[in-house]
């Protein structure tokens, strides 16, 4: 799963607010929307927000395993003969 909590880390240590994101660069409401409740944005959006801020990419976001399955299941699951 795809966070972006460091996306709001940084944009607070840089002192730019969503607001600003958005009245004065034209950033897209819709995808700051997508980025709290974290869900898909394209890479595109990371891009523009990479140069809007002037940092990387792992300064807006960080994948999570999710609890639900571990690597292990998953890989047992996909070499599993059907």
């Amino acid at each position: 799963m795809i966070v972006y909590d460091r996306l709001w880390q940084t944009m607070k240590r840089k002192k730019i607010s969503q607001y600003y994101l958005i009245n004065t660069y034209g950033f897209s409401a819709g995808q700051l929307y997508r980025m709290r409740k974290n869900m898909y944005v394209s890479t595109h959006t990371i891009d523009v927000l990479c140069k809007l801020l002037n940092c990387g990419a792992e300064d807006i976001l960080e994948y999570k395993s999710d609890t639900a399955k571990t690597d292990t299941d998953y890989i047992e699951t996909v070499s599993e003969p059907k």
